[in-house]
């Protein structure tokens, strides 16, 4: 090292200012689809984290994801006991001084009471869900509620298959679905 130079640390070099977050849900491989389509890991090819909301179906669709970025995952209600098992049904990261939480089926098909009670309680900022095979975003006050819909099972045929992407600043979150060319 040079005199009157400084280093800089490769975990310095590799700090960004903004985080994204690919979220996947409902992906039912193999029971509904062979596979996650292709298109899912090009679009989340230069994430940060994923986060899957449940209903894998099996655990090697966290294995094929993590080659792409670290992954978070819930079980849901059609996950057999080696998903159960291995997975939490609540869960939850911190980016920033975000707090992102993650259930498969919150009861929001009763409306969302649970949903605001638990963002809540928990101190969510972000709550991302599934089990409806619908994408859908919804801000209420500075609380951010997401489900990115499924990539594999979309709920009918007015709906598209989806994945959905969270940007991350110190200073805000951008929520967008992201409707997959091929399911």
């Amino acid at each position: 090292m040079i005199s009157g130079q400084s280093m800089i640390s490769r975990d310095m070099a590799n700090f960004k200012l903004s985080k994204t977050i690919g979220l996947i849900s409902d992906t039912h491989v193999p029971s509904r689809a062979k596979c996650v389509p292709k298109s899912v890991f090009q679009i989340f090819e230069n994430v940060d984290y994923i986060i899957h909301s449940g209903d894998l179906v099996e655990l090697a669709v966290i294995d094929e994801l993590e080659q792409l970025a670290p992954v978070l995952a819930v079980h849901g209600n059609m996950d057999g006991p080696e998903v159960s098992g291995a997975l939490p049904k609540l869960n939850s990261l911190k980016i920033f001084d975000w707090k992102i939480g993650v259930m498969h089926d919150p009861g929001v098909l009763f409306g969302m009471n649970r949903m605001r009670n638990m963002a809540k309680e928990k101190g969510f900022t972000v709550f991302v869900y599934g089990h409806t095979h619908s994408a859908h975003i919804k801000w209420e006050g500075k609380t951010l509620y997401i489900n990115p819909g499924s990539p594999t099972d979309p709920a009918s045929f007015l709906n598209k298959p989806s994945v959905a992407l969270l940007k991350v600043t110190k200073d805000a979150i951008s929520p967008e679905i992201v409707q997959l060319k091929e399911p």
